[in-house]
């Protein structure tokens, strides 16, 4: 059922507030980072080998200087209120002894902040305990969390020592960032990448746990500092951007912003619908378009924020997209993930990237709502092409999941043809080698293969790396510049794709059929067919949260 349009406050008023589950104490600090690219491409640094592994100081072994309580285990999602836990803040990092005490003073208690403790291990060594995702046990990825009271001279290390995943990007050179506000507000300077003496290793195997250590000099006395793992973008920042959007005469013209529903904290799931107001929308061909279903992925919304801006300009090709197409966009699936610092999951405690195939709109409302959206666009139009935005801990590069179920040759060449195109328009960040295109049953329940199993026959996941780019030339890390063009560089394959003139399509069709005989060993051009194309993917790095995590 259509809702009222987004009542977004104007300037004059306040910016609505994020829910929170009422366990969750909450500064009232408001946490904003400038937009900066560094002028030189930041490259990938020289990883230690496990074996140069630092030794890692137990917590016995130290003090803790930060200690934030966690859910109790076993609990459940219950309520959620603006603001967060109603009473009085506790103090979680120790006080200072003096002007002479060199210690860290730690906090996370903000969006997407997930730091649950510090030991300080040495005069200047941390151990760093990341919080799992709220109801759970597990998914420890991503990282952001706040420092002050910094020396400028010495070189500090911090080990995180419990994260989950095997394989990471940081045993190939990435490098954690940093945000200096003193640089920030004297010198324009924002998100950086650091660290020295950069380790990803294996900490205990039963059960398994990683470690991620780092050395780093903070570049002022007395400055505050954030870290993070992939450049932060909170649910304030998308209701900042909806709100710069619908009070813009011009752009709102052609956008219209509803909540498709509400997250279980009742935090709003935004839908965007772009299209040109002058002809009928219902004639036109759909494009579905969504971001964030795992909350640590914030790649995702930084592609999304490049993808929305040129889509919303008065670019000639913007217009165009806009005169053929209607495009339905959730900037962010899974806001309450966002909010409280997950890595993968919602409040459900489950990865709702899953859950597409699950008639459980109470647990999963933005997945689930997004797939009825779909379902009924299906009876009235096309839809052309749906896409999903994601990181990717383990390869680096920007490349895409599709979906070969069999079937006739040229079907099978067809979902191919779209990532093709993509890669020859940003060949610095596009792979089409990293590409896979099997349906695997752990990912039965992802939307890309649900979408396909209703009718998109062009049903994608767009991953772009945490780490950057490998391609044409580059060694060095993503900017945010960089994921927004590949915002940009998704609408402009749009008009490739689905361009009248069939000859681009045809070449990359050709070229599509020619590789796969390559890599299968047969003649171009041969007759025989394509049954073994399914081998090429046999082998894949994507999520490995296939597992399940049990009945829901």
């Amino acid at each position: 059922k259509p809702q009222a349009p987004f009542d977004l406050p104007l300037a004059r008023r306040p910016l609505l507030a994020p829910r929170w589950p009422i366990e969750c104490e909450v500064i009232k600090e408001t946490i904003e980072h400038i937009e900066w690219v560094p002028p030189e491409p930041e490259p990938f640094c020289q990883p230690m080998g496990p074996e140069l592994a630092p030794a890692t100081l137990s917590e016995e072994q130290g003090t803790v200087v930060y200690h934030l309580s966690p859910a109790p285990q076993g609990s459940c999602f219950t309520r959620a209120r603006t603001g967060g836990s109603p009473g009085p803040l506790s103090s979680p990092a120790v006080p200072l002894e003096g002007p002479q005490d060199t210690t860290l003073l730690f906090e996370s208690r903000f969006e997407s902040g997930n730091l649950q403790k510090a030991v300080k291990v040495g005069p200047y060594e941390y151990v760093l305990t990341l919080r799992p995702d709220l109801y759970t046990a597990k998914h420890t990825q991503w990282f952001y969390f706040r420092v002050r009271n910094t020396r400028r001279e010495p070189l500090y290390r911090f080990t995180i020592a419990n994260l989950a995943k095997p394989k990471s990007l940081y045993s190939k050179g990435m490098r954690p960032l940093l945000y200096s506000q003193r640089d920030a507000q004297s010198r324009g300077i924002g998100w950086r990448r650091v660290g020295d003496d950069v380790c990803y290793y294996c900490h205990s195997k039963k059960p398994a746990v990683f470690c991620l250590s780092w050395a780093s000099r903070f570049p002022h006395d007395s400055d505050t500092c954030f870290f993070a793992h992939s450049y932060p973008y909170t649910y304030s920042d998308l209701l900042r951007y909806l709100q710069a959007l619908a009070g813009d005469p011009v752009r709102s013209q052609y956008c219209v912003v509803r909540p498709l529903c509400h997250s279980l904290a009742g935090n709003a799931v935004y839908l965007l619908t772009i299209t040109s107001p002058s002809s009928g929308a219902a004639a036109k061909r759909a494009v579905v378009l969504s971001a964030r279903a795992h909350p640590g992925e914030s790649a995702g919304s930084w592609a999304m924020v490049g993808l929305l801006d040129f889509l919303l300009s008065g670019h000639p090709d913007a217009r165009l997209l806009r005169r053929l197409f209607v495009f339905k966009v959730v900037p962010m699936l899974n806001p309450d993930g966002v909010v409280v610092g997950n890595s993968r999951c919602s409040l459900a405690g489950r990865d709702p990237n899953r859950a597409y195939g699950m008639g459980l709109p109470g647990s999963f409302p933005g997945v689930w709502h997004l797939r009825a959206l779909v379902e009924r666009l299906l009876l009235e139009q096309e839809v052309v092409l749906y896409c999903d935005f994601h990181g990717h801990s383990r390869k680096n590069n920007v490349f895409m999941y599709g979906c070969d179920g069999g079937g006739s040759t040229r079907t099978r060449l067809c979902q191919r043809v779209f990532p093709l195109m993509l890669s020859k328009n940003a060949p610095d960040k596009f792979s089409f080698p990293s590409c896979k295109f099997k349906v695997q049953k752990s990912k039965a329940g992802t939307g890309r293969v649900v979408m396909w199993r209703l009718g998109v026959s062009n049903s994608y996941t767009m991953e772009m790396a945490f780490g950057g780019s490998t391609l044409g030339g580059r060694n060095s890390h993503f900017t945010v510049e960089d994921l927004k063009f590949m915002g940009y560089h998704l609408c402009d394959t749009l008009l490739d794709f689905c361009d009248p003139d069939p000859t681009k399509f045809q070449q990359c069709l050709l070229e599509v059929d020619t590789l796969l005989r390559q890599r299968l060993g047969q003649e171009p051009g041969s007759a025989g067919g394509l049954s073994d194309i399914s081998q090429l993917d046999s082998t894949t790095s994507g999520s490995d949260s296939s597992v399940s995590d049990g009945p829901l």
